[in-house]
Parts: C-alpha cells; sequence; structure tokens
C-alpha cells in the first residue's frame, strides 16, 4: 500500500494578510502565546504549511487545545483567542 503524501506549500496568507513561511512561525519553544502567534499557528495548519500533528509536537499542544483556538477563531474571530474573555465567549 502506498500512503500518498499532500505537497507542502511553501507559504499561506497569515492572519494579518501577509505571506506566512515555516520560518515566520512562532518558535518551536513559545511558551507565551499571544493572540497573533495562535493565529499564525491556525493559519499555518489551516492552509497545509504544517500538518495538525506537525504542530502539536512542535509546539507542545494537545488537539483538544489546536482545535479550541481553530473553534475561537471561527465562532468569535481573533478575539476569540483572547485568554481573559474565554470565559465570555463560552457562556454564549
Amino acid at each position: 500500500m502506498t500512503v500518498q503524501m499532500r505537497p507542502r506549500v511553501k507559504y499561506v496568507i497569515g492572519p494579518d494578510g501577509s505571506p506566512l513561511t515555516i520560518a515566520d512561525l512562532p518558535p518551536a519553544n513559545t511558551r507565551r502565546w499571544v493572540i497573533r502567534r495562535k493565529a499564525e499557528v491556525v493559519a499555518a495548519v489551516r492552509g497545509g504549511l504544517l500538518s495538525l500533528e506537525e504542530a502539536c509536537e512542535r509546539y507542545a499542544l494537545s488537539v483538544d487545545e489546536f482545535l479550541n483556538w481553530q473553534a475561537a477563531i471561527d465562532k468569535h474571530g481573533l478575539a476569540g483567542l483572547r485568554t481573559t474573555w474565554i470565559q465570555h465567549y463560552r457562556e454564549g
């Protein structure tokens, strides 16, 4: 059985509308997750720059944590990634 690999893209459009490459992503040892960094990782996965598994391994994230970031963006835009607003958005 042959496993088909998707060709990796060279860049995706980041959350601010500019091109985002692997080199532009947050460092693998990132500990402080600000809105922009979370949004960049979500954009990279959605655009095919990284797979979900690669992103979770690179940033020591659980799949649930990543999926929560993605859902927050889908439901509330970038503001949904604010940690201080999590309770507000979860109630609604």
